[in-house]
């Protein structure tokens, strides 16, 4: 059956105009965006093979590039650029809710500032997160974009980039890709050379956080700072 002949309660978008983007499944809303299917498929099965493509986990469906979508039967340049759109929309509507200076008290208040930031990107980053004596952040900087399995990170960029915020606490954060949380020999050997730098320079190291998807690792948790 042609999208058309559904019931107009069940077509995506006047299912969304009559109960609300809430009522419609994540199918429903890819279809909006696809707009039209295929001639041996509706827009809805069209929407549902996207989803395959990442196991139905919206999530890993974020770290999709644009030449997977165009390997699907009708999605081309358009519909695909219009995808990845809307997921970017929804990776920076998340980092919003992070804005302003929020107290960080906790690995998982690191976790779900840098979460958005980290979680979806195929290469490693290291970044640095400048807090004051109440533990609020002022700011948050890249520090080293890597490849698969390392990134690089400069000392001197990092406490550089502390001494000017007139920071009094540091954290350091970086993700692994493979969904691995835990640290490898070259993270705690950097760990503990940052820590050094810091009681040098009287900035505390408060914490060393690895992001793996939606878990982490803590060096503070685990007794290693």
């Amino acid at each position: 059956m042609k999208l058309k002949e559904w019931n107009e309660d069940d077509r995506p978008r006047e299912k969304l105009m009559l109960k609300g983007s809430v009522a419609l499944s994540d199918a429903e809303l890819i279809a909006i965006l696809l707009r039209s299917g295929t001639r041996n498929q509706t827009v809805i099965d069209l929407a549902r093979h996207v989803l395959s493509l990442a196991d139905n986990n919206l999530a890993e469906l974020g770290k999709i590039e644009l030449k997977q979508l165009q390997g699907i039967k009708g999605i081309g340049m358009v519909k695909g650029i219009t995808l990845l759109s809307a997921l970017e929309l929804g990776r920076r509507r998340a980092i919003t809710h992070t804005e302003g200076r929020p107290a960080i008290y906790k690995p998982t208040d690191v976790q779900n500032i840098m979460e958005p930031l980290l979680s979806d990107l195929m290469h490693e980053e290291f970044w640095a997160l400048a807090l004051n004596q109440a533990g609020r952040l002022i700011d948050k900087k890249k520090i080293g974009h890597g490849g698969l399995a390392a990134t690089p990170a400069d000392i001197r960029v990092v406490f550089k980039f502390a001494l000017d915020k007139l920071a009094t606490r540091l954290l350091l954060v970086h993700n692994h890709p493979s969904g691995e949380k835990f640290p490898s020999k070259e993270d705690i050997d950097l760990t503990i050379r940052m820590q050094n730098a810091g009681n040098m320079l009287n900035i505390i190291l408060a914490d060393h956080v690895i992001i793996a998807g939606k878990n982490y690792f803590s060096f503070k948790e685990e007794g290693l700072l």
